[in-house]
Parts: C-alpha cells; structure tokens; sequence
C-alpha cells in the first residue's frame, strides 16, 4: 500500500497530551494575525508567464476546524494563522500582505509612493502582492526597495515590484545592510546543489496539501516557485544608528551581522513608532542551523541584538513586526514579545553550554533540555521552524564540532558497511523487521526508523523494510510539532514508496550568477574538479579580465584547481583575455573551445588546455539519493 495510512493510537495519544498541555484557549494570535485585514487575493492562485502555478494559498483550505489525529495540533493551529492571506493595515501608511509567499511583503507609504521592504521569492508572487496592494492604495509609484536580509525569500521577487531602469537612473534606491551581495549569492556558490536538495525535503516540495501530507512549513506555509531574480544594492548600512530618510521616510538602522542571515539589519521608522526585525523575532522559535544545512549561526549573537533592539528603539516602539508572521501591537506588549525572543535565544545557547562544560553531548543535551514555563508556554517560542532538539546539537556543533569526545565515534562505518554488519548480527534483514513490526506496534517511532535505516541501507532490495520504514516515517511526520521535520519524514516516506523526486526548485538564478565575483567563480569550479581524475594533470591557466584589468592565474596540480592574482612569473600554457561578462559563460561550458573567437575571448597559447581543464570537471547531482543508499 502506497497511500497515507492513519495516524496510530500512540500518536492519537500523544495529540490528546498536547492539547492538554498547551494554552489552546488563547485566541490573542489569531485575533493579531487578522487584525487590519483590508481584502484576500481571490482566487488565492499567483501564475507565472507560462501558465505554472506558483502560489496556490486556497490549497490550505482543508485548515478549517480542530486538528485530525494525522496532524499535531500545535502545529495546525500554527498552520491556520499562517495560511491567513491578503492585504493588512500595520499602521496608518504601513501595510503588509502575508500568505502570498514563505516571507511577507510590507509597504511603507511615504510622499511619493511607497517603499518595500522585502519582496518575497518571485517576481510572480511580489507583484501580485503589489497589485492587491495598489488596488485598495492606490497606483502609488515604488520609491525605494529594502532588503533586510541575504536570503532569497527576502529579495528575488524584486524585479516583480521594480524595473531595473528606474533604479539605473536613481529613480528607487535599493538598501540593504554591508556584505549583502556576496552573502546573497555565496551559499549558491558551495553547497547550493545539496542545499537545494535536501531543501526539497524540508519543504515539502513534491508533497500533496493536506491532513495527511504538507501542512505548513511554521515559518510560513511553503516556497513559492517562480522567477528568482535580484537586483544588487544602491546603498549598503553599515553602522549602527545611521539613519536615512527615503521619500520623506525617516529609518534608522541597526545592525544585526551573524543573527539569523551574515548580513542583517532592524530598523525603526520613528514617526510611525513601528520597529521591523527582519526575521530575528518571529512567531517561532528559529533554527540556529536549518535542516537543509547551512552555516551555524550564533544565538548569544541573536539575543545580543535583540537586547541591544530594547534598549535602541523601545521607547519609541509601539509596533513589532517582521518579514514572516503577523505583527505585535502596544508599547508593553511588543517590549514583552522581544524580551521573551532574546531570553530564548539567551537560554538555548546558554544552557546547551553549560551542560557541555558537564560533558554531555548534543544529542544527551537535547534529550533532557527543558525551556522555562514561560516561554514553554509562549506560542512565538515553539518550535516550529526551529526545534530545541536540532538547536541545542547546533550550538554544540558550534562549539565541539561533530565528534562527541568518544573515540568509539570516532572512526564509524558509513550508513551501508554500518548497516549490513548491524543486520548481520540482529539475525539478518527478515528478523530485523519482525522486531521492527513490534517496536513500531508499541510506538517506539525512532528507534524503529534507527534499526530499519540499517535493513535499506544493507539490503536496498527488502520491500518489506523500505513499507515499514516509510509507515515509520509517516507517523513520526504525523508526530511532529515542527513543520519541517513533518516536510522532511513524510519526503522520506514519499521517497520510499514512489521514488525519488530530485529537486523540484532552485534558487539559481541569472541575476545571482551575475553578481559572482571571479574569485567566487574560479572557486565554483575548483569545487567540481574530480581529484582522483586529475591527479596526474598539470597545467597553468591565465584569465585576463580585460575590463577591470585584472589577471587571474588557474593552477591544477594534485587534483586541486588554485587562483592567484597579481605578477605571477609562471609561464601559462593558455591565455584567455576576455571582458567580465563572459566569464560565466565560459566557466559553464556556454561556449565550447571553437566559439571563443566569435564569443570575443582572446585566446593564445595551447587551447587544448581548456578541454583538459573541463574534463576533469564534474557535474553536481541534485538527484541524489537521501534515505536510500
């Protein structure tokens, strides 16, 4: 059997515990979230030029009632004020539209026009949320564009809000906080491939809506899947304090560098008395490292900032709102509300430090670790997005790294050798399931899902442990309070049962790849060179970018492709001389060995240089296999 199955007593039990447990009496957060509400986007559908759905809001009206016993019932409650959708008044002259993206979009009317701060994934779903807005605003012209931060939710719809043209001519300024750029496009440089990847798990993205499937990703219900694009800042912050005014917008800025995203600001708009945090205080707790992987971020950081936060704007704050969510109104309540976000930020790192000065590990620490009644019982502090027990391992890792101190970890086998010496001494595949069938019947999920991990990765071919194990999966995603633990085991069950499904969207955009530095680029590729293929290569490579006067020197040697810049004395055995903008095509293969002179790229010495160099280049797989060998 292929389709979902129903949730088992033991996690109709565990629902029935939580509802008893959590204050499911407080409506504060839904009488928030549809507060201001001026009109929906009807049909709830974003199209893009092709015909392609790329936002369907109105397949989360199954959110309606109690939750089933398929779903946790915190995290449905979550999933029913994140699927609230339209156009809201935060302020006078202060709007948002949420429901139309994983991120809002909020508009600040000034002179003019109006300024937007964060214009969502894709241009298809940015200008949709334009549109609903002018349509009950007004044809107010865009004056100025803000990023709060390097993450693509936050800025690749803004050519869906803005025309290159009006920001070449100084029409609209585009802000963002220092080191936006490189940031922005860095993390598609390294490990963009496997990021997008397992992203597609965290997601849910090749998962149906509904009770038994995609229910919501906690920090908004999912990614859009339209154009990506982004134009590059105007005015970069970068110092805390400075202030700017825009069409008659007054802002003062703080930054925040190494919170939530490397690059980051909050800012103050203090003639409104409305305060933006970017995505440092939401209505979740955060990840201090996602699932899909990335970079640890640093929380004594984040609860630093928002202490700092309090103290900067506090007393002229009357508003909180940020780039997910809904807003927090009145001076006392929205002082409390930051208070309770630092101190949860403060606690997980500080407590998760303290137990690994007693030698605990990550996994012993998250295990045991318990919030204080108060923000255990704050709905913006529930793990949603975030979880205590992948944040406490995350600022373990931050710390100690992946090796636990115990040399028996030390030195393990990879899941296949490890999985089939661990059937073999359980008695073989068929009696490892057996077991399995009775762990799973008591409601020991993980373990479970642990044993029959090893029975896949031993025996890829075992049918019956590749139908357990996704059942096991299933319940736990069915489980799960965190939305993307929930997107990540019902993938994994997917996976099991109809194969893979690859990576269904990418943030790899043009206007990305065209803010690559050379530096950036000459990395991408010494990250595609197959070592073993090249050991035995040797060859020099110089890239003269005729336009910014710069000349790159390529080494490969050993397998290791290295760039220098400067006088280098090294004979090369190619030279390419060619403007900037070409680079990328080269790089990619756009323009193979006997286009170059008609590409414009001067060419002297060896070319056969270059086909030695791309042949030792692999492809990255965003294919590749996740729960099976």
């Amino acid at each position: 059997m292929t389709e979902p199955k129903p949730a088992t007593p033991a996690i109709v039990a565990q629902h029935r515990e939580l509802l008893d447990s959590l204050p499911f009496a407080d409506r504060q957060d839904f009488e928030d979230a549809h507060r201001g509400f001026i009109a929906a986007l009807e049909p709830g559908v974003v199209h893009a030029a092709d015909g392609r759905v790329v936002w369907d809001s109105d397949s989360y009206d199954f959110l309606a009632g109690d939750a089933p016993d398929t779903v946790n019932p915190s995290l449905w409650r979550q999933s029913q004020l994140n699927a609230i959708q339209g156009l809201f008044e935060v302020v006078p002259r202060v709007y948002q539209v949420r429901g139309l993206d994983l991120s809002n979009i909020t508009f600040v009317e000034g002179e003019r026009g109006v300024i937007v701060i964060d214009p969502l994934i894709s241009t298809e779903t940015a200008a949709a949320a334009l549109g609903l807005y002018r349509a009950h605003r007004g044809e107010r012209p865009v004056t100025g564009v803000i990023y709060t931060h390097s993450h693509a939710d936050h800025f690749a719809g803004v050519r869906g809000v803005v025309d290159q043209a009006d920001v070449d001519s100084g029409a609209v300024a585009i802000i963002a906080p220092a080191g936006f750029t490189s940031h922005a496009v860095a993390e598609n440089v390294y490990a963009g491939t496997a990021m997008a990847r397992r992203a597609g798990y965290m997601y849910g993205a090749a998962l149906e809506r509904g009770p038994r499937a995609q229910v919501g990703a906690g920090l908004g219900q999912t990614t859009s899947t339209g154009t990506v694009t982004l134009i590059p800042p105007t005015i970069e912050i970068r110092d805390t304090g400075e202030e700017l005014t825009v069409d008659g917008v007054r802002m003062v800025f703080q930054m925040a560098p190494g919170s939530e995203a490397p690059a980051e600001m909050h800012f103050l708009f203090p003639d409104l008395r409305a305060l933006c945090l970017a995505e440092n205080a939401t209505h979740v707790l955060h990840n201090i490292l996602t699932i899909r992987g990335a970079l640890v971020r640093d929380p004594h950081a984040w609860a630093r900032y928002l202490a700092d936060a309090i103290r900067l704007f506090g007393d002229q704050t009357d508003v909180v709102f940020a780039s997910h969510h809904w807003p927090t109104w009145g001076h006392e309540r929205a002082m409390r509300f930051l208070a309770e976000q630092r101190d949860l930020y403060a606690y997980l790192h500080d407590q998760t430090v303290r137990m690994l000065n007693q030698g605990m590990t990550g996994p012993e620490i998250a295990e045991v670790f318990q919030m204080p009644p108060a923000l255990e019982n704050a709905w913006h502090a529930r793990g949603y997005y975030g979880s205590v027990s992948h944040n406490v391992k995350a600022i373990y890792q931050r710390y100690l790294g992946w090796y636990d101190g115990n040399p028996a970890t030390l030195w393990q086998h990879p899941p296949t050798a490890a999985g089939e010496r661990y059937v073999a001494w359980m008695g073989g595949a068929d009696a490892v399931v057996a077991k399995a069938r009775d762990s799973f019947a008591e409601g020991d999920f993980r373990w479970t899902a642990e044993v029959l991990s090893h029975v896949v990765f031993a025996e890829p071919g075992h049918a019956e442990a590749h139908e357990l194990l996704a059942d096991t999966f299933e319940q736990l995603g069915y489980g799960s309070e965190n939305g993307t633990w929930r997107c990540a085991y019902l993938s994994a069950a997917h996976e099991l049962r109809h194969g893979g499904f690859g990576t269904p969207a990418t943030s790899a955009a043009p206007d990305l790849f065209a803010q690559l530095t050379p530096e950036q680029w000459f990395d991408a590729i010494a990250i595609r060179v197959d070592g073993p293929r090249a050991w035995n290569e040797f060859l020099r490579v110089d890239v003269d970018l005729t336009d910014l006067g710069e000349v790159h020197h390529l080494t490969l040697s050993n397998g290791v492709l290295s760039h220098t810049t400067g006088v280098d004395s090294a004979p090369a055995d190619l030279v390419l001389r060619l403007p900037s903008n070409r680079l990328a095509a080269l790089l990619t293969g756009q323009v193979p060995p006997d286009g170059l002179a008609a590409a414009g790229i001067v060419t002297e010495g060896d070319l056969g240089t270059l086909g030695r160099l791309m042949a030792v280049l692999d492809e990255t797989d965003p294919d590749f296999a996740i729960v099976t060998p």
